[in-house]
C-alpha cells in the first residue's frame, strides 16, 4: 500500500521560511498530480499548491509569490518552499497525491505536519 509521509513543519517567526517535504513509498506505482493542502483550526482543508507530473503548478492566491512547489519524480517526493511566512499561514499541512497502481488512480493523503507562525 502506498503511503505519504510529510516532514519539515515547525515553529517559525513571521517573515521566516520553512521547507516541507513529502515522500511516497510503496510498490509498483506512479504518481500523477501532487499537492499540498492546509487546515487551520475551525476551518476547512483547502488547496495551497499543486504540481502535475509534467511540472505545471497552481497556487492559491494568498501564497503566490511566497510559496514554491516542486517535485522530484525519481525520488517520488514533493516539496513546498515557504517564505515570508505570516501568522495566517499557521495550519496543519497535508501532502496529497494521485497514485496510480494497476491502472487505477486513488487519492492518498499524508498524516499532516504542523506549521506555526508566531513571534
Amino acid at each position: 500500500q502506498v503511503q505519504l509521509v510529510e516532514s519539515g513543519g515547525g515553529l517559525v517567526q513571521p517573515g521566516g521560511s520553512l521547507r516541507l517535504s513529502c515522500v511516497a513509498s510503496g510498490r509498483s506505482f506512479s504518481i500523477n498530480t501532487m499537492g499540498w493542502y492546509r487546515q487551520a483550526p475551525g476551518k476547512e482543508r483547502g488547496l495551497v499548491a499543486s504540481i502535475t507530473s509534467g511540472g505545471s503548478t497552481k497556487y492559491v492566491d494568498s501564497v503566490k509569490g511566497r510559496f514554491t512547489i516542486f517535485r522530484d519524480n525519481a525520488k517520488k517526493m514533493v516539496y513546498l518552499e515557504m517564505k515570508s511566512l505570516k501568522p495566517e499561514d499557521t495550519a496543519v499541512y497535508y501532502c496529497n497525491a494521485g497514485v496510480i497502481q494497476w491502472s487505477i488512480e486513488t487519492v492518498k493523503w499524508g498524516q499532516g505536519t504542523q506549521v506555526t507562525v508566531s513571534s
